[in-house]
């Protein structure tokens, strides 16, 4: 059992709450609307309380005194394209996170949102956000984070923030880079080879880059692929047909210098989940549930970061390689 225990919303398809759970915390609550997703963290963590909730309806009173709220709230209104908020925007749960830290009193909290948020036309909102964490009695501090440097073949920068009581923020350290670049190619090279292609090697050998960020879009839209035309134009330079998602790897009759597309396993690497984690749904649902999530090893780091803080000590460094070994040993769910 983990020593610290979090409450969890938004949570996507788990990516956030397998690396918290790497780094050390037990989750005594998932709450999340989406009921793909919801599936999806049953299926692998039976155990969890997970809730299909909607959470402007959730009472925070329910966990009070939990040791951390983490959310990765909506993203939408903080998007390279995003006007600045209105006070009507209902797409913002923000102000729902803090009404919820507001009942439940966590001992520290971790906010996560696309790196727009960190723009310039944000900067009156973010303070605002601050105060109120600090009428609530948490000093907070906030970064973009690169997940390529953490062990993630991949750039998706994220806003990460964390909150905690000025006696433990002193603690607190945001993790360092912990590893050279890990490359798609040497991420892929089981995969892309195990159906018997006969261009894995050479492919392989050309994929020695990080992905542009996976982006998993929204129920409004078609089927799955890889992201805007920049993005696909990238993936090209990788090897990669980015104009949809495999149901397999290419195999032993698929010509050797043709560009293979990427499986929903295969995306899921490249974004950090380990082999075992499973994702429900149909192609589309399970791909835009990889597509959405926060890194596991990205949320592993910070959390090993709150968690010192919470000890009152200060990090210890992890490199990649520990930090993947964690997440691989939560294969079988504990009780």
């Amino acid at each position: 059992m983990g020593k610290f225990k979090v409450a969890e919303f938004c949570v996507g398809g788990g990516g956030q709450a397998l690396g918290l759970e790497a780094a050390g915390f037990d989750c005594v609550v998932a709450v999340e609307i989406d009921a793909d997703c919801c599936t999806t963290l049953r299926l692998n963590r039976p155990q969890w309380n997970v809730l299909h909730e909607d959470m402007r309806q959730v009472d925070g009173n329910r966990w009070r005194n939990v040791d951390l709220f983490a959310a990765g709230v909506p993203c939408p209104p903080f998007s390279i394209a995003g006007k600045q908020l209105g006070t009507d925007d209902d797409r913002d749960l923000f102000p729902e996170a803090i009404r919820i830290i507001g009942e439940m009193k966590p001992n520290a909290v971790m906010l996560e949102n696309v790196p727009g948020f960190a723009a310039a036309k944000f900067a009156d909102y973010r303070d605002k956000l601050r105060i109120r964490l600090l009428e609530l009695g948490y000093e907070s501090d906030w970064r973009v984070l690169q997940a390529s440097d953490y062990g993630v073949p991949q750039l998706r920068p994220r806003f990460i923030l964390v909150a905690l009581p000025p006696h433990r923020m002193s603690f607190f350290e945001w993790p360092r880079p912990i590893c050279k670049q890990v490359t798609v190619g040497d991420t892929l090279r089981d995969l892309i080879a195990q159906n018997g292609w006969k261009g894995a090697h050479k492919w392989v050998a050309n994929a020695q880059k990080i992905a542009p960020t996976i982006v998993g879009g929204s129920k409004k839209h078609g089927g799955p692929d890889l992201g805007p035309t920049r993005a696909r134009k990238q993936w090209r330079e990788l090897g990669v047909d980015g104009l949809g998602i495999a149901n397999e790897p290419p195999d032993s009759d698929f010509p050797a210098d043709a560009l293979p597309r990427l499986t929903v396993r295969m995306v899921a690497r490249v974004q950090g989940f380990p082999d075992f984690w499973k994702f429900s749904g149909k192609k589309t649902a399970a791909y835009r549930q990889v597509g959405n999530a926060f890194p596991p090893p990205v949320a592993s780091s910070v959390g090993q970061a709150i968690a010192s803080a919470l000890d009152g000590k200060y990090p210890t460094q992890h490199s990649s390689r520990t930090i993947q070994l964690k997440l691989l040993e939560q294969t079988v769910p504990y009780c």
